[in-house]
């Protein structure tokens, strides 16, 4: 059946310009790190990504490795972009990765030009695309210079595989560098990704300031804390989640007690505010001014469809915000991913 948008989808959704660019992202845009991979059921992918464009989610975000197995996420997206997204392909922002391993020999990750180049050019043929709109560098590397890796991103634009480069987890001080580098190039960087959420708030040491002053948009991934910040595991793992399967990045012995305590009584707070604790935490990631776009995942359509209505309510009084840090932080000082 030939897929037909809704009609309304651009009226469902906000919209934020990306730093001191002339693009702009949805507030929430879509990740297919986790649930779109080759052990994953295709047509629910499928429904997932045909129910995001209809509620206006136009940004879908990928990276080389997302699976498992790694490439099978961006083969997966290649498979439903031919059959449902092709003819909106200038609706899309669509943005891939590079930097973690992919194949053997001295070749296969990190910051290289050898390695961004040719793993971009893979994933241009998974994806069935001729250029992406981002294209990142996936992690800093500490032992390629950052002229060459940033070089890489200038050439990848100028080349006409991406419109904008980017890049991801990089602290302040490598951020400045990079985007000092880049502009010095002519190809200003244009979007930062660093996982952000109530319980991992290190972008608040100093990189928020960096991606304002150099005009850099900064789209959060994991905002949701890979689930934690759901009701889903407030009475124990249920089966079917992330925490109970294999190769993810939320393992069962995250699931802590003390943990658990804690977002229960941010439950609490959302209930108070009227939202469910995803559609919270989503909209405490995006009060930040610098914040262009919260970056979800999801294995359901109706995971995404209560995410959204996170826009409803983007606003914390001063007495939420104290309540939520109480919440985060309390009296004891166990490790909750916080200020690394």
């Amino acid at each position: 059946m030939v897929f037909v948008p809704a009609e309304n989808r651009y009226t469902q959704m906000q919209y934020r310009r990306i730093g001191a660019s002339g693009l702009r992202l949805p507030i929430i845009s879509l990740g297919l790190w986790h649930n779109f991979g080759g052990v994953d059921p295709l047509e629910n992918g499928r429904a997932m990504l045909r129910r995001a464009f209809d509620l206006g989610i136009t940004h879908f975000d990928l990276a080389n490795n997302y699976g498992p197995p790694p490439g099978s996420a961006e083969e997966n997206f290649g498979i439903i972009f031919e059959k449902d997204f092709r003819s909106f392909r200038d609706e899309l922002i669509i943005s891939t990765k590079a930097g973690y391993f992919m194949w053997p020999g001295p070749y296969g990750e990190w910051g290289s030009r050898k390695y961004l180049v040719a793993s971009l050019d893979q994933s241009l043929k998974r994806m069935g695309l001729d250029y992406v709109d981002i294209f990142y560098s996936h992690r800093f590397d500490p032992e390629t210079r950052l002229e060459e890796t940033m070089g890489a991103l200038d050439f990848i634009v100028r080349s006409g595989r991406a419109l904008y480069a980017g890049i991801s987890s990089y602290s302040p001080e490598q951020t400045r560098q990079a985007a000092k580098i880049l502009r010095e190039l002519g190809t200003p960087c244009l979007i930062h990704q660093p996982n952000y959420s109530m319980m991992d708030r290190w972008v608040e040491g100093g990189l928020l300031e960096v991606v304002e002053d150099e005009g850099i948009g900064c789209i959060a991934f994991s905002p949701l804390q890979q689930g934690l910040l759901t009701e889903r595991y407030l009475k124990g793992i249920p089966s079917g989640s992330r925490a109970s399967k294999l190769n993810t990045a939320l393992k069962p012995e995250d699931v802590r007690p003390d943990l658990i305590a804690r977002i229960s009584r941010l439950n609490e707070i959302a209930q108070q505010r009227g939202q469910t604790l995803a559609q919270m935490a989503i909209a405490w990631v995006l009060r930040k001014r610098e914040v262009t776009s919260a970056l979800i995942g999801a294995s359901s359509l109706a995971q995404i469809e209560d995410c959204l209505q996170a826009q409803k309510n983007l606003v914390f009084t001063n007495d939420e915000l104290q309540l939520i840090d109480d919440a985060c932080w309390n009296a004891d000082p166990i490790n909750l991913w916080i200020k690394k």
